[in-house]
């Protein structure tokens, strides 16, 4: 059955959204201010296929990909980059007012204008390999909301660093076609080259293990593991942050791209530098293979703490780079056990990056300590908001917010932001 719906806005995943007596409906791939005809979506009673645009929104543009619509890697190619910015800055302001925070004070002054960190584009990416229709090989990305794989012949999204690695994605593909498994291929480009970690393939014989270095050498891969395991290692997979060279575990987290992680480190530094104390020692808590702590080392010592055993050990080893000062950097899960006040005493500052869950226990004993300044860094405005606030019910303001646009295309934005007491 074929609908007509207006679509009246955007909801925080991009989907445009059509008010009905039954409800608000979902319909991907549209923009406010439209009138668009669509299909039932099986299972989904709340979303609708589209079929066609019969009124367009005067931002409608031409997406830059032939995939998009049909792979589920981007959502928002349809739309001027004006307005798709300040919808993404929207996306912050909304979870700050709903967390209470409008009451307090206007956060359309503490709310900077997002920063462009799309750069060359995505340093990261993740290929799937699965068996499709009549058991063809299909290798590419996840499609919208399905369990099937659109093969791609290319992305125009990634960074020229994997170039490459779509076909170094099927050629592992078709070396490990006869496991017949569902594989996972992690790709990343670092300063030596393309870092691959394939999940999902089982322990794999002899035979396939030749394949694969074989396959490694021929396409120049820096590493190539199965789970973190090496394969073989032709050249060791490194990035540079500040002055220190990290080795990269396989699989490490890493800013999706290199300006992002850029834009990032430079405003976490510039609010740590404008502290009205000098800083002398810095907590960088969820601090990963050390973006943060790397840098801030330039200038002060730094306590790290991270659940990721081979992330902090990469740390360590970055740490000895000459010209740092120290970092102590321990394993330890934050959820669980965070850091309390008695041990923050004598620290200056405190930076925290949790993943997309967000920090709730790290932030109510900081809220809890007198840490004279606090530099939160999100990928999730929601939970960032939640975190916000026991910090501010612990006595913080929140003085500076800065959104950063490193998942173009998508509804993903990171935070920044500053809390003082």
């Amino acid at each position: 059955m074929v609908e007509r719906l207006a679509i009246a806005r955007l909801g925080n995943r991009g989907d445009g959204i059509a008010d009905t007596a039954a409800g608000p409906v979902y319909v991907p791939y549209t923009l406010p201010g439209e009138t668009v005809e669509v299909e039932p979506w099986a299972g989904h009673p709340d979303r609708r296929h589209l079929l066609r645009v019969d009124a367009a929104n005067a931002e409608r543009i031409a997406p830059i990909c032939p995939h998009f619509g049909i792979c589920g890697g981007c959502a928002l190619q349809h739309w001027d980059q004006g307005a798709y910015r300040a919808w993404k800055r929207e996306l912050v302001l909304a979870a700050l007012r709903q967390a209470g925070f409008a009451a307090g004070f206007d956060v359309e002054t503490i709310v900077e204008d997002i920063v462009d960190a799309h750069g060359e584009g995505r340093r990261r990416a993740v290929f799937h390999a699965r068996r499709g229709p009549k058991d063809v090989l299909q290798v590419g990305f996840a499609a919208f909301s399905a369990h099937h794989i659109v093969p791609i012949d290319r992305c125009p999204i990634l960074a020229p660093g994997l170039a490459g690695a779509l076909e170094a994605a099927w050629a592992i593909a078709e070396a490990l076609a006869a496991l017949r498994k569902p594989l996972d291929i992690h790709a990343t480009a670092t300063d030596a080259g393309l870092d691959i970690d394939v999940r999902g393939s089982g322990p794999l014989a002899p035979p396939q293990s030749v394949a694969l270095a074989r396959l490694a050498e021929a396409k120049r891969l820096a590493r190539l593991t199965r789970h973190g395991e090496r394969v073989v290692e032709r050249a060791r997979p490194t990035l540079a942050m500040g002055r220190a060279t990290v080795a990269l575990p396989p699989g490490a987290f890493l800013q999706a791209t290199a300006a992002g992680d850029a834009a990032l480190a430079r405003r976490v530094a510039e609010h740590v530098g404008g502290a009205k104390k000098e800083v002398k020692t810095v907590a960088d808590l969820f601090c990963g293979v050390g973006p943060f702590a790397l840098r801030l080392a330039e200038r002060a010592k730094v306590i790290a703490a991270d659940a990721d055993e081979a992330a902090v050990a990469a740390l360590r080893e970055a740490a000895k780079t000459p010209g740092l000062k120290p970092i102590a950097a321990e394993r330890r899960d934050l959820f669980r056990r965070p850091l309390l006040a008695h041990e923050l005493k004598g620290v200056d500052a405190v930076v925290f990056d949790p993943p997309r869950q967000g920090a709730e226990a790290q932030a109510r004993a900081l809220a809890a300590a007198a840490v004279p300044l606090i530099v939160a860094v999100s990928c999730n405005p929601a939970t960032f908001a939640r975190d916000a606030a026991i910090l501010a019910g612990g006595g913080y303001r929140l003085a500076a917010v800065t959104p950063v646009d490193q998942f173009r295309y998508s509804a993903h934005v990171e935070i920044v932001a500053r809390f003082t007491r």
